[in-house]
């Protein structure tokens, strides 16, 4: 790959005083996404990663593949409110999922929203919807070009019409509906001052009850805290309606509180009280039955178990279903029973309880996995879920509450053979003797040889648990005869409070390490060598990049960092970025700005080294991880290159974090992601 002439950046002489300890930020101009500077610098950008990519012979050929593996029809959890029965699906390569309505789970149906109509290119996208338990009334959130933003309207099911509702400045939370329709629960902030950009920090929500037909400006706030503008909302009407469950979270702490409010005597009159108000522990919502919430909580249970309480607040917390070996991830009251997700060793199992705590049966699932969504009420004979390994695609599963036997809601055909396929799971010891699970995927044909390219994936933050896991480029790069490694590392919920806690925070550094010992791992296993790895991860995963390739840049022959959180001195300023201080920590502390420092990756490209040929992605309105990290950190290190490999950004524009992003926007951003990793580690 030839040596690059890159875009001169926007530069300025900023300097900051981090208690005591004087940075330089010369980049801070990229800050700014929409000065003409930075526009200038963008689409400079992308000229030079067109120029670059053009280079690969097998650019179209992958294109076409990756749009002829992703043109299967898919579906979510068919849910059931009232006599009608809800599903999303996509016959292939629709930008964005369809709402689909229907009289039976495996039914036809028809269509009842379909947001692909909603803005030129399939940016506008079905963020949320919310049905009213008589099945007659949608609260749907539509989000636009990526952002967290969205705005509710609400359509009535039987005619298909919308009514004049819209409820704008809405992000983080769902709905919740009242039992009479009359209107429904839902979280929003002010709308922000006309002088303020997308970057601007998101605080103060507000907990609001929207009746139908009103003005948003007439919803009654029925709980906020301006005193703590951080904490947020998320609402749940249960048992019959007469009880709203009010989780409250503040950022992304691992804890959260419960609050609880009776709706018996209408909505006017209900105020949330406090049921579980301490930041001890997690405490889900699992159900609701006769005035009993049951929770899934890690309070003195680090794996997690299943406690149960009374929703007037009379009763201490009673234990039904107490921790075991494995993580319990999630569950929820179907049937009159408890269905629990758990994670062993990464991948998912599924047990069936009654109330009492007694085991009812231990579910089959398809092989090792992982399970998506959960649909079902308690008043549901069958648990619907979806499914998915490394070759198989989300699939829909029901499973009787009455004896656990499971069923396929459709058999749909695929563009290849999952059969072809198959995975291992390895362990690799860490650098301080944690062994840390990885999942090696590949097409049955591939053998180790030394030579095998191999792409290594990892997130490692914030409770997320990585395990199989369906992708369409992962499939591609395995069909195409590489190897894929996915590692899942300290920092998610795979093993519990206790492994996440392991890379949080000053523990951090772990989480690097474990992607170190998974490299170095891959290079002696007789699969492949160093020059032979390409390494991948996008937002916070991004950052695992970005620390990856300044601390070793001699184990990687490529690197992809998508949306990824670069400058951990200035994160916390930036739209939700302050909430992620629970994992990270701030600047502002004198003692995690050491730490942060330490291992920032804009902080610690060095002048004049030598890194893999990296590709840096993000959306040049990205509100979740700002695009400046990204801009930032490609012109850092773009600058310091003395290597021979290239660095480039792709900027993808009217894009965000990418959640809602349209398929024909993926299958080229995803195409041109293999192309990269092809040219760096195999050179063409």
């Amino acid at each position: 790959m030839p040596t690059l002439e890159y875009p001169i950046a926007p530069t300025s002489d900023q300097v900051d005083d981090y208690h005591g300890t004087l940075i330089a930020d010369p980049y801070r101009p990229l800050e700014d996404t929409d000065s003409p500077a930075t526009r200038a610098w963008i689409a400079a950008q992308n000229e030079l990663t067109e120029r670059v990519l053009s280079a690969s012979p097998n650019r179209r050929a992958i294109r076409d593949r990756v749009a002829e593996l992703w043109d299967h029809p898919r579906s979510g959890a068919p849910w059931r409110r009232g006599d009608r029965w809800f599903q999303m699906r996509n016959a292939g390569v629709q930008d964005q999922d369809v709402l689909w309505t229907s009289d039976a789970p495996d039914a036809a149906g028809t269509v009842l929203l379909d947001p692909n109509g909603l803005r030129e290119g399939g940016t506008a996208a079905l963020a949320a919807a919310e049905v009213s338990d008589n099945g007659d009334l949608l609260a749907y959130a539509v989000s636009e070009a990526g952002s967290d933003w969205r705005t509710w309207s609400v359509r009535r099911v039987s005619t298909g019409e919308d009514l004049p509702d819209r409820l704008p400045w809405s992000k983080f939370a769902s709905a919740a509906w009242t039992a009479d329709d009359a209107g429904f629960f839902y979280g929003r902030y002010a709308e922000p001052p006309t002088d303020v950009t997308y970057e601007a920090p998101t605080q103060g929500m507000e907990l609001c009850y929207h009746r139908l037909g009103a003005e948003p400006s007439d919803d009654r706030v029925v709980y906020s805290r301006p005193d703590i503008p951080e904490w947020a909302y998320e609402p749940e009407v249960v048992d019959g309606g007469r009880w709203l469950i009010v989780t409250i979270w503040r950022g992304s702490e691992p804890t959260n509180r419960l609050y609880v409010a009776d709706l018996s005597a209408g909505v006017d009159s209900a105020a949330p009280r406090p049921l579980i108000d301490v930041d001890d522990a997690r405490y889900e919502l699992v159900g609701a039955a006769d005035g009993t919430l049951y929770l899934l909580t890690d309070l003195d249970a680090p794996r997690g178990r299943i406690v149960a309480t009374r929703a007037d607040g009379h009763g201490d917390l009673r234990e039904i279903v107490p921790e075991g070996a494995d993580t319990l991830e999630t569950a929820r009251l179907v049937g009159g029973r408890l269905a629990l997700v758990s994670l062993h060793d990464a991948h998912h199992r599924l047990s069936l309880f009654d109330l009492e705590g007694t085991a009812v049966a231990d579910v089959e699932l398809p092989g090792a996995g992982t399970i998506g969504s959960l649909a079902g009420r308690p008043a549901d004979p069958d648990l619907y879920l979806t499914f998915m390994t490394f070759a198989t695609p989300s699939s829909v599963l029901a499973v009787s509450m009455a004896d656990g036997s499971v069923h396929a809601v459709a058999d749909e055909r695929l563009p290849w053979e999952p059969g072809d396929y198959e995975t291992e799971q390895t362990f690799v010891r860490s650098d301080d003797g944690t062994m840390v699970p990885m999942f090696l995927s590949r097409r049955r044909d591939v053998e180790p040889n030394g030579e095998v390219p191999t792409l290594l994936y990892g997130y490692g933050g914030f409770g997320v648990s990585v395990g199989p896991t369906f992708k369409v480029e992962w499939l591609a790069w395995m069909e195409r005869g590489g190897l894929l490694a996915v590692a899942s590392l300290r920092g998610g919920l795979e093993y519990g409070r206790e492994w996440h806690a392991a890379g949080r925070l000053d523990n951090k550094q772990n989480v690097f390490d474990d992607f170190a010992a998974a490299a170095r791992w891959l290079a002696t296993s007789g699969w492949t060598r160093s020059e032979r790895i390409g390494i991948s991860g996008r937002s916070n995963g991004g950052l695992l990049v970005g620390a990856s390739i300044t601390q070793h840049p001699e184990l990687f022959g490529a690197a992809v960092a998508e949306v990824g959180v670069m400058d951990m001195l200035r994160f916390h300023r930036f739209t939700i970025g302050w909430a992620w201080a629970s994992d990270y920590g701030s600047a502002d502390d004198p003692d995690q700005f050491r730490t942060l420092a330490g291992y920032s990756p804009l902080h610690q490209i060095r002048e004049g080294g030598i890194y893999p040929p990296t590709l840096v992605t993000t959306g040049d309105h990205d509100d979740r991880v700002v695009p400046g990290h990204s801009f930032k950190f490609a012109a850092a290190l773009q600058a310091a290159q003395a290597g021979d490999g290239p660095v480039i950004a792709r900027i993808d524009t009217d894009a965000g974090h990418g959640a809602g992003k349209p398929v024909s926007k993926l299958v080229e951003e995803r195409s041109d992601v293999l192309a990269f990793l092809e040219l760096a580690l195999l050179g063409g």
